[in-house]
């Protein structure tokens, strides 16, 4: 028999001559790969070498539903890597379209990271449902809005139009997760397409707002001030403001936003701790150099 290391090239290669030939006992076949649990349909699944799982399923009679360490099967693969013709297949050939990986992801899931539509209509048309949750309490939906994909995310409410009406385990809303990584065109989406709340807080007490603010995105906190009434003095559970959080994350550019342009009082107090945003830069400043120029910015407020 063949080494299994040789036999992985070969199937990452997409080499079905010689894979075929080195395959004399069904042993292999069903051998898993490492630590990963990777069979060599798992293989040629993430690498989209379509004539090798016909190979593998048809000739070699694997399962098409096997499953490696973290419960990922070939549909999985094939659609995180945006495989159109492999997912196809796969679903033609009896995959279960709503299969759960670890942490409960979907292939539908999978795919939502990727801005590849055909893939994700492929399995919404197959049954995939955009509703499900993974172990964190985010479907389809919330995941396209972290990526910022626009045709993703209006295909998603033109399918499943109450997919936006979701939280997280801990309360965040895919408004929060947009703002937070910056996705302009989402937020703008979302704002317009959606009906979230003002302020909306998750279990820290932090909205989109502050999201926004703390990661330095201040087109975005302009947006949802415009756009959706966001208070730019909100507090969360701790009692601080958008401005505490800055500091703390050195985001220089929207403390002189929050300061100089809309006013926010420098000297606010975070009610839970009576700690002003200075004293809040001072603390980060020992873990962060960052946030030595803060400091100095808040100084000359």
């Amino acid at each position: 028999m063949a080494e299994w290391p040789r036999l992985l090239t070969l199937a990452r290669q997409g080499k079905l001559d010689l894979l075929e030939a080195a395959l004399k006992d069904g042993d292999a076949i069903n051998r898993c790969c490492g630590r990963s649990g990777d069979t060599l349909l798992h293989v040629a699944a993430r690498h989209g070498h379509l004539n090798l799982l016909v190979l593998l399923l048809e000739t070699m009679g694997m399962d098409v539903e096997v499953a490696n360490m973290d419960y990922k099967r070939p549909l999985h693969e094939a659609a995180s890597m945006g495989h159109r013709d492999c997912v196809s297949y796969l679903l033609a050939k009896g995959a279960s379209v709503d299969c759960l990986k670890r942490a409960d992801w979907t292939p539908l899931m999978m795919a939502c990271t990727r801005q590849n539509l055909e893939v994700i209509k492929e399995l919404v048309e197959h049954g995939a449902n955009p509703l499900l949750k993974n172990k964190d309490g985010w479907n389809c939906f919330h995941i396209a809005s972290r990526e910022g994909h626009l045709e993703v995310l209006q295909y998603l409410l033109a399918v499943s139009p109450s997919s936006w009406d979701t939280e997280s385990t801990i309360r965040r809303t895919p408004l929060h997760t947009a703002a937070m990584h910056g996705c302009f065109d989402a937020v703008e989406l979302l704002l317009e397409r959606c009906q979230y709340q003002p302020d909306s807080r998750d279990n820290c007490g932090v909205t989109p707002f502050m999201d926004a603010i703390q990661n330095g995105h201040v087109n975005i906190a302009r947006l949802l001030l415009e756009k959706h009434q966001a208070c730019p003095t909100a507090v969360d559970a701790l009692g601080a403001q958008p401005l505490h959080r800055a500091a703390v994350t050195a985001q220089n550019e929207a403390i002189q936003f929050l300061v100089s342009e809309l006013g926010v009082d420098v000297n606010g107090r975070a009610t839970a701790l009576q700690l002003t945003a200075l004293h809040y830069a001072a603390k980060a400043r020992v873990v962060s150099s960052k946030c030595k120029g803060t400091v100095l910015v808040l100084q000359n407020k």
